[in-house]
């Protein structure tokens, strides 16, 4: 079965970096899209990256020059580098792919606070 489980997630400073992980199971991982997502309270999901099987990537205007995503498909995982971050990226950050549905990890806290 489908399985997607984040990590890495937690409190930081402005400014400060995290790295965070998904570790994925169960499907072809060298053949899917891999994308981030994060929700914080009373605000819509928003995609914050997103990397292809050939390894091109798109982010979100709000986190471009900050986060970098990057995959190892000999690991079967994703990662999203976070530096310089800044209180408004404090929210949950999810892991996801599409096959044939979509498929969501269970979320990892980034909470940046002074």
């Amino acid at each position: 079965q489908v399985q997607l489980v984040e990590s890495g997630g937690g409190l930081v400073q402005p400014g400060g970096s995290l790295r965070l992980s998904c570790a994925a199971s169960g499907f072809s991982f060298s053949n899917a899209v891999m994308t981030w997502y994060r929700q914080a309270p009373g605000k819509e999901r928003e995609l914050v990256a997103y990397i292809n099987i050939v390894g091109a990537t798109a982010y979100a205007d709000s986190v471009k020059g900050r986060f970098t995503i990057s995959r190892d498909n000999s690991k079967n995982t994703v990662y999203l580098q976070m530096n310089s971050l800044k209180p408004e990226d404090t929210a949950a950050y999810y892991c996801s792919t599409f096959l044939l549905t979509t498929y969501w990890g269970q979320g990892t806290q980034v909470t940046v606070s002074s």
